[in-house]
């Protein structure tokens, strides 16, 4: 099967060198080009919409860099796989990290980007998703949120949420300014960014930094602990929001701890 290639770069200049050395290899290392991007937003919109084999994708972007980019689609099975393409050597170790298939600095030789292609176009994307289930290397905590809206795909710094609460089949994000709707489960943040996020009730994760204190009130906490409900609670008090968010019995003694 013939690879089709992404190419990821914010310079004109550098997807339009990529282009030109596609087209001098074409004949001796067969592939498509599907599309070029110029962030990571844009890029996960066209890894969406053309299922690129392959993403050629430089380091250093704005917003969203490569390598988070790429951590990110190495938690997909079905991800294309990467060739990072930049002018920075500092990143190789990082890169490998994300279970990139090589790491060809600028300016890039033909000779070498056929060989990387060749290198990638062998692995089929069952073959990769086994790869990724048997490696080792530790995924890079990620720093947005990708959130799927009215057909596009927006990006939420991580930092921006303060508080993650289950409804339904959905968890949503709280920010300052609004709110967004993510299919991940409160286990997989919790585990993720445990760091970042602790548990204050069986259904909320609060940001640890958004945490001004906590306060006593009547709040009934159902089917958590037996005989709970109505009895006093304790709330969190979140920085830049009036909302408050109940505190489980379970979940009091750590965030008791956080507050001291």
């Amino acid at each position: 099967m013939t690879p089709r290639i992404l190419i990821v770069d914010d310079e004109t200049p550098a997807r339009e060198r990529l282009k030109t050395l596609l087209s001098d290899i074409a004949a001796d290392c067969p592939h498509q080009l599907a599309g070029e991007a110029v962030n990571a937003q844009q890029a996960l919109e066209r890894i969406a919409a053309l299922q690129p084999d392959i993403l050629l994708l430089d380091v250093q972007m704005p917003g969203m860099t490569g390598i988070e980019l790429a951590g990110q689609l190495a938690r997909q099975p079905s991800a294309p796989a990467v060739i990072f393409v930049t002018a920075y050597d500092a990143y190789a170790l990082m890169a490998f990290e994300v279970h990139a298939v090589d790491y060809l600095l600028k300016p890039v030789r033909a000779a070498r980007l056929a060989e990387a292609i060749r290198r990638a176009g062998a692995r089929t994307r069952t073959g990769q998703a086994a790869l990724q289930a048997v490696q080792s290397a530790v995924q890079p905590v990620r720093q947005h949120f990708s959130v799927q809206e009215r057909g596009r795909l927006t990006l939420v710094p991580v930092t921006d949420v303060v508080y993650c609460k289950a409804e339904l089949k959905y968890v949503t994000l709280r920010t300052l300014a609004q709110d967004f709707l993510i299919e991940d489960s409160l286990s997989s943040i919790e585990e993720e960014l445990g760091n970042i996020f602790v548990r204050v009730h069986r259904n909320a994760l609060v940001a640890r930094n958004a945490i001004a204190g906590v306060e006593r009130g009547a709040i009934a906490v159902d089917g958590e602990n037996e005989g709970e409900k109505g009895q006093e609670t304790w709330q969190v008090i979140l920085r830049g929001l009036h909302e408050r968010l109940p505190i489980s019995r379970r979940q009091w003694p750590v965030v008791k701890a956080l507050v001291r």
